[in-house]
C-alpha cells in the first residue's frame, strides 16, 4: 500500500474567549496556518491539490465555503480548490485521514489537512440559536431520532457524566486530572516545547506565540471550588476543556511528493480508523475505536510511545487509560484542552502537531491520538515520527 507522509503540522497559540484572538476573523487565522504549513515546507503554494479544513460551528463567519474563504485568506492561488468538514471535535483529525486517503490511493500528492474555530466570534451552537429562538424546524434531532433513543436531545454534559459513573471517578480525581494537565502545559511552555509548532499571530503589534489558558497557578483548591455544571454530579468547567479560539493544520504528501519537490517527512500514517457507538453515552467511543486501530496495526498498547486523547472533559482520557491498560506517563506529555483549549474543529490538528513535536523532542517512535465527537464517534490515528 502506499504511505501517506506528514511534512509539517502546525498550530496557532490557543486564544481564550474575548481573549487575545478576539480580534482575527477566523478565515484570516487559517489563512496563516495555510502560509505557514507550505512556507516552512519551502513548497511552491502552487502545488497543493487541495484544502480539507475542519469546522464545528458553520455558521456566521464560518459559513459560506469556510475552507475556500481560509484559502482566498491565503497565498495559496486561487486554483487551489478546498472543502469544509464538520466530523465534530474531530473535525480535523478528519481531515488529515481523508488527506491521507487521497494520497494513500495515488488520486492526489499534495493535500493540506486543516482546521479553525473562533468560538468568540462563532460561538457554540450559535449555529442552531437562530432557528431554536426564530422558532424555525425542530433542531436536529428529529421526532424519529427521539423516538428510537428515548431522549430528546443527546448531551455531552451528560454524557461525561455517565463516564464518570460508569469507571467510578469522584470530583477528587477529576480534579487532579485537571490540575496535572496545567502543570504540564506550563512546564512545557516554559521549555519552549511548542515553539516549534506555533504560528505566530500579530495582536496588536505583539506576536501572540503562548497559549493563553493555562493557569500557572492552579491547585486543587481552586479548581475545586468551580461550581459543578449540574446538581449531585462531578463535572465543572474546571475538569472540562476550555473555549478557545485557534487554528491548526498538516501538510500530506505522497513518496512521489517527498521525491519530486525535496520535501523532508516528519512522521508517517501508520494506520487509521474511525468508529461510532452509542450516541447517549457518546464520549466512550475512543476506547473501542483504540482498540480497533491497534488491531488492524498489529500493536499493543504498550507499542505506543505516547497517546493524544482530547480532554474534553476530565473523565474521557481517564476511563480511556483505565480500559486500554494505558501508562499515565505517556499520556498528554504536554498538557491538554483542560489547560490549553479545546477550538472544535481545529483540535484534530492542533493535537497532531503537538503529538509529532512531542514524539521528535523525545526521539520516541510511535504515537496515537484520539477523539471523542459528538453523535458517539470517535477517530483513531497511529504515527510514526521519522
Amino acid at each position: 500500500m502506499a504511505e501517506a507522509y506528514i511534512v509539517e503540522a502546525v498550530r496557532t497559540a490557543g486564544g481564550r474567549r474575548n481573549g487575545k484572538l478576539a480580534g482575527w476573523h477566523p478565515a484570516d487565522m487559517a489563512g496563516e496556518v495555510l502560509n505557514a504549513l507550505v512556507d516552512r515546507a519551502g513548497l511552491d503554494p502552487a502545488v497543493v491539490e487541495d484544502v480539507i479544513l475542519g469546522c464545528v460551528t458553520q455558521a456566521g463567519e464560518q459559513a459560506f465555503a469556510f475552507a475556500r474563504n481560509a484559502v482566498l485568506a491565503s497565498k495559496l492561488p486561487v486554483s487551489v480548490p478546498a472543502v469544509t468538514i464538520d466530523r465534530q471535535c474531530g473535525s480535523s483529525q478528519q481531515s488529515v485521514q481523508f488527506a491521507a486517503q487521497a494520497v494513500m490511493s495515488g488520486m492526489q500528492d499534495v493535500v493540506i489537512a486543516a482546521g479553525a474555530e473562533s468560538m468568540t466570534r462563532v460561538p457554540m451552537f450559535s449555529n442552531t440559536a437562530y432557528h431554536t429562538r426564530e422558532g424555525v424546524g425542530v433542531g436536529p434531532f428529529s421526532p424519529r431520532i427521539q423516538s428510537r433513543f428515548g431522549v430528546e436531545t443527546f448531551s455531552q454534559f451528560g454524557g461525561a457524566e455517565m463516564i464518570a459513573a460508569k469507571y467510578g471517578f469522584d470530583r477528587e480525581t477529576l480534579d487532579r486530572f485537571a490540575l496535572e494537565s496545567h502543570r504540564r502545559a506550563a512546564a512545557a511552555t516554559r521549555a519552549g516545547a511548542f515553539e516549534r509548532e506555533i504560528v505566530p499571530l500579530d495582536v496588536d503589534g505583539v506576536l501572540h506565540v503562548t497559549d493563553e489558558g493555562i493557569r500557572y497557578d492552579a491547585t486543587l483548591e481552586s479548581i475545586g471550588s468551580v461550581r459543578l455544571l449540574q446538581e449531585g454530579g462531578v463535572i465543572s468547567a474546571a475538569n472540562a476543556s476550555q473555549i478557545c479560539d485557534g487554528a491548526s493544520g498538516a501538510l500530506v504528501v505522497s513518496e512521489r511528493a517527498l521525491k519530486d519537490y525535496g520535501l523532508t517527512p516528519i512522521a508517517r500514517i501508520v494506520d487509521m480508523v474511525v468508529t461510532a457507538g452509542d450516541p447517549i453515552i457518546m464520549l466512550e467511543e475512543p476506547i473501542p475505536a483504540t482498540q480497533k486501530a491497534l488491531k488492524r496495526a498489529g500493536m499493543r498498547i504498550e507499542d505506543i510511545d505516547l497517546y493524544e486523547v482530547n480532554e474534553a472533559f476530565a473523565p474521557v482520557p481517564l476511563a480511556w487509560l483505565k480500559a486500554l491498560g494505558g501508562d499515565p506517563s505517556r499520556l498528554n506529555v504536554n498538557g491538554g484542552a483542560i489547560a490549553l483549549g479545546h477550538p472544535l474543529g481545529a483540535s484534530g490538528t492542533k493535537l497532531m502537531a503537538t503529538l509529532v513535536h512531542a514524539l521528535k523532542a523525545r526521539g520516541k517512535r510511535y504515537g496515537l491520538q484520539t477523539m471523542c465527537e459528538g453523535g458517539g464517534i470517535a477517530n483513531v490515528t497511529i504515527l510514526e515520527a521519522l
